[in-house]
């Protein structure tokens, strides 16, 4: 029977004992960003050798994500919020200095407009084609690791912004994102059922996305990561909705491991989360050109992912859980499981998270494009720009509430067997005593005898009349 006293303290709702932690978690959260350095993008653009890639990093920011404009909705079974990201950057956790170290990567707004003149015909292309060569466009391109993520003003977005006033002149992977949110999330309290405590109810004013091909692909199912029902269980499939990926993702229990001494379960996402629809049907929907979809581990999110028109393919790093032909593609891509796995370690008694690593990749689809010289050697490449982790674990002061609250937990939860133990040790006390009491109490019971008296004794009774003496004889 579960602990009703327990499980209204683990909603969200004002004054209980997780909402505070809900509100403005006291756990620092740390994102760091690798990236991928090309060492030889010319041989790789004449076909004659795989791209060779070094790793660079990681550069660690503390990412701040307080919840704003708190609102109770539907007598408190609902409440929305916003969470609102900020970052700063953590020399001492970091390798290099972002604002020194260079990289070279894919010219990704390069590519993105020439994804989007797809289609426009070999004469148009090619006269485009010429022009970016007259201003020293190439499918490469060296920048610092802050402009990579920061944002620069790229001078190919600059012209088109004179033919098309409404381009953004700057790109950035993480441009504008600085002080930005995903959107209005509504999740469910708790209140009315402990099963549904962080669910997600709608996600910008939606209960389902209209991305995808199938309904299957476009529910929002599951928490955003960050709260999860009491009382977990090994079996149990858990979903998380993702806005980086316009998706939700599910996990499975993988083993127990113990965080500050705090016992928690391991879920993990399982290799059927990236595959293609082939080999999950219920990935089917997530490709949008049937005769293009790609193999797994990987997944196309350009129609959420606004990095121009750039084709951004996700997967996890070094495309760990994906098809062998990824990595084999490409020179310094070796996936190993500890480093590059997504889990999340839950106290299942209180479903609170109390360690995370969310890593994923950031890779763009390279392919042939007719009218543009520059792509005539591609072959459909997913080439990776970088791969992040996001990852937080409980600190100290948390810690202990936590073990405290577990403590009580485990007392209340167990209180009819403590009575129960209390009532059979107080009845053979109770037992043993009377037992005792019997054994040491002295017998009122007495035995007689018969004993003649003595002759002085017969000669008074010749006087007084003759009788028999009883003298009491105790037993022996």
């Amino acid at each position: 029977m579960l602990c009703v006293m327990c499980v209204q303290e683990i909603t969200l709702t004002e004054g209980s004992k997780v909402f505070a932690s809900w509100m403005n978690p006291p756990p620092p959260v740390y994102i760091q960003f690798f990236f991928f350095n090309v060492t030889n993008p010319e041989e790789f653009l004449k076909g004659e050798a795989k791209p060779r890639l070094t790793e660079m990093g990681p550069y660690t920011f503390r990412q701040y994500r307080p919840k704003h404009n708190v609102t109770f909705l539907d007598n408190g079974t609902k409440v929305s919020a916003y969470t609102v990201k900020s970052f700063v950057f953590l020399p001492e956790k970091s390798v290099g200095d972002p604002k020194v170290d260079m990289v070279t990567t894919v010219n990704i707004p390069a590519v993105a407009v020439i994804n989007r003149l797809k289609g426009v015909g070999f004469w148009v292309a090619s006269g485009i084609s010429m022009y970016m060569g007259s201003i020293g466009t190439t499918l490469f391109m060296t920048h610092t690791v802050e402009e990579m993520l920061w944002g620069f003003k790229d001078p190919l977005l600059t012209r088109l912004k004179t033919i098309r006033p409404d381009t953004d002149e700057y790109f950035g992977l993480m441009l504008n994102k600085n002080g930005s949110d995903d959107g209005e999330f509504v999740y469910h309290t708790g209140q009315q059922n402990y099963l549904d405590f962080g669910r997600i109810f709608t996600w910008k004013g939606e209960k389902m996305l209209s991305l995808w091909k199938t309904n299957q692909s476009n529910m929002i199912n599951g928490s955003d990561g960050s709260a999860f029902h009491p009382f977990l269980s090994k079996e149990e499939r858990l979903n998380v909705f993702t806005p980086d990926l316009c998706r939700s993702i599910h996990m499975r229990f993988e083993k127990e491991v113990e965080v500050k001494g705090i016992p928690a379960y391991r879920f993990t996402p399982p290799r059927a989360v990236l595959a293609s629809g082939k080999n999950n049907p219920e990935n089917e929907g997530f490709c949008l050109t049937p005769k293009k979809c790609l193999d797994d581990g990987v997944l196309d999110v350009s129609v959420c992912r606004k990095l121009g028109c750039a084709p951004v393919v996700v997967s996890f790093p070094h495309f760990h859980l994906g098809a062998e032909k990824y990595a084999e593609a490409i020179d310094g891509i070796s996936p190993v499981h500890d480093r590059h796995q997504t889990f999340l370690d839950l106290n299942p008694t209180m479903g609170m998270p109390v360690r995370a690593m969310k890593r994923a990749q950031i890779n763009i689809h390279l392919e042939r494009v007719s009218g543009f010289p520059l792509t005539r050697n591609l072959n459909g490449t997913i080439f990776p720009i970088l791969f992040l982790n996001e990852s937080v674990v409980i600190d100290d002061a948390s810690a202990a509430r936590i073990q405290k609250l577990l403590l009580i937990v485990t007392l209340v939860s167990h209180f009819p067997l403590v009575i129960m133990a209390l009532g059979v040790i107080l009845l053979l006390v109770c037992i043993i005593l009377v037992i005792r009491f019997y054994q040491n109490k002295p017998s009122a019971k007495k035995d007689t005898s018969y004993a003649p008296v003595s002759a002085k004794a017969d000669d008074q009774d010749e006087k007084n009349g003759t009788y028999i003496g009883l003298t009491p004889v105790d037993k022996s």
